[in-house]
């Protein structure tokens, strides 16, 4: 990513806030909003190359994807692709494509890009969709946008659920978020926080009851003046630590506001098991 000035982005969003009741969860508010959604797809995958084009239900995973942004009531949905086979396959099934450089070192990078293609206004919202979850329900991609529209002071919404299990709790392959009062990301992090010390001490076969652990699931919503200032920012040295993205948003001074939801969300394609998975389930519908 380029070093080129950095610039604060603590003043978008300089609205008042608006709380969240205190546990508060499930969705957000159902007021009608314009958003779009934007899902970044490359070809290339070290674990399951081609992934966009594989086959799910006898369209490419890709589309499925883009379908479910669809039904979400978006006013408009795109792919932001580097290949022309992704293209030529979203295309094919009538669905708006970007197509975007192949140098950008993150997808946040391309969604700026393919915001930028499109003459989005810097206060529209934008939603990030995974181009490799076909099952991912719509209402989450609704109640991303709604989140985001509620909160003036945020730049980004996001999500997250409780972790019951301590097999995920103790994983670091499992992202945490901790969340302040008003719903807000204070820190998001690959270690166990909060550290339930006592607990803990004792023994890690378990979760202990109340302790507010939430895996956070990456799914954002963006507003898109911060995703024009995005490219410009320099990265974090938690970042390149934790090997988290959206901790530069953070250590420049950004708030992300996130929803907690019940249960877990549909499961991903990032490995040929997980794509006979995620068929299985798609035939099961």
């Amino acid at each position: 990513m380029s070093e080129s000035k950095t610039r604060s982005v603590a003043a978008i969003g300089n609205s008042r806030v608006i709380p969240m009741p205190e546990g508060a969860e499930g969705s957000a508010s159902p007021t009608r909003m314009a958003f779009t959604v934007l899902i970044p797809a490359r070809y290339a995958s070290t674990r399951l190359p081609g992934k966009p084009l594989a086959d799910i239900g006898g369209k490419p995973m890709i589309v499925r994807v883009a379908e479910r942004a669809l039904a979400s009531g978006a006013e408009r949905v795109a792919v932001a692709t580097d290949d022309e086979r992704v293209r030529n396959a979203v295309a094919a099934h009538g669905i708006d494509v970007c197509m975007t450089r192949a140098d950008h070192p993150t997808g946040t990078d391309r969604l700026a890009e393919a915001a930028q293609q499109l003459g989005l206004a810097d206060d529209a919202i934008v939603v990030n969709v995974q181009g490799d979850e076909p099952l991912l329900e719509p209402s989450l991609i609704r109640d991303m946008a709604a989140l985001l529209a509620s909160r003036p002071a945020a730049a980004i919404a996001t999500a997250c659920h409780p972790i019951t299990d301590p097999a995920e709790a103790f994983n670091p392959n499992v992202v945490k978020v901790v969340i302040d009062h008003d719903g807000y990301a204070l820190y998001f992090s690959r270690a166990t926080i909060p550290w339930a010390r006592d607990a803990f001490a004792a023994s890690r076969d378990e979760v202990p009851p109340g302790l507010p652990l939430y895996r956070h699931y990456g799914l954002y919503a963006y507003r898109v003046a911060f995703l024009r200032m995005y490219p410009t920012l320099a990265p974090a040295p938690i970042e390149r630590f934790e090997a988290l993205e959206q901790l530069r948003a953070l250590w420049h001074g950004a708030r992300i506001v996130v929803l907690v939801t019940r249960g877990t969300p549909a499961p991903g394609v990032d490995t040929p098991e997980d794509l006979a998975r995620v068929q299985a389930l798609h035939a099961a519908r």
